[in-house]
């Protein structure tokens, strides 16, 4: 990724952090990272470093088995199957329960997101995913350039970056403004009279900036707190 691209994506990290919620949090399979352990070692012996590589890798098995041999030898001597059998069976079962509790959080975090998400988050969300998706495009498309094929390259491109961070600005923004009115919501039930003048100031901001690019997403801000607002009193004629 060239230099003016780094630092533009928003992470799934950031995003929980301006959020506050464990959202897009994806189910850890633990064979997944077993995996790219095994390629990367792969590629490693296939390295000038090679023999290197694999001995450290067999030193490590040959450790881990004594060591595991010790102590089931020393607090299980009941067990009579090879260490070995015992070895593979262990580590299934650990793995199987790993798997089990790493189920059992990504299931938690995805009920208390969905216990907590508003419509004006999802179409955030969403914003911020097909923003991340356009920086994802420029940056394969910046590949193709590099592999020997100078007409795909993007036009007006420090306009476009430039464009790109403003969205970034803007789309923190409104994160953070959504979280804000999404964990205060109560409150603000209660304190009506208090937030006239704040949505009034954010609507003059809005005919101001609403003719322009810059301004979409903070238009979208603004969205968000008319929706409480909508809600405050929805639910305030329901008393």
């Amino acid at each position: 990724m060239r230099d003016d691209l780094q630092g533009l994506e928003i992470s799934q990290k950031e995003l929980q952090k301006l959020t506050n919620l464990p959202v897009n949090d994806k189910l850890v399979i633990i064979i997944n990272p077993l995996k790219k352990l095994g390629v990367n070692f792969l590629k490693k012996i296939k390295g000038s470093e090679g023999a290197t590589v694999v001995f450290i890798g067999f030193s490590i098995i040959v450790f881990g088995y004594l060591l595991f041999d010790v102590i089931i030898k020393l607090f299980a001597t009941w067990i009579t199957i090879p260490s070995w059998i015992l070895l593979i069976i262990s580590g299934f079962w650990i793995g199987g329960v790993i798997q089990t509790i790493l189920y059992l959080i990504w299931k938690k975090n995805s009920k208390f997101v969905k216990l907590n998400m508003t419509n004006s988050l999802l179409v955030l969300l969403n914003d911020v995913n097909r923003y991340n998706d356009v920086i994802k495009a420029i940056d394969i498309n910046d590949q193709i350039e590099e592999a020997g094929n100078p007409e795909v390259s993007i036009k007006e491109r420090e306009k476009v970056i430039e464009a790109l961070k403003l969205t970034r600005t803007d789309l923190i923004r409104a994160l953070k403004t959504e979280k804000i009115l999404r964990e205060n919501k109560n409150f603000i039930l209660s304190n009506t009279e208090l937030f006239i003048n704040n949505l009034a100031t954010l609507t003059a901001m809005q005919v101001t900036e609403q003719a322009t690019e810059h301004g979409r997403l903070l238009n979208e801000a603004l969205q968000i707190a008319l929706d409480v607002q909508h809600e405050m009193r929805r639910l305030q004629s329901q008393r």
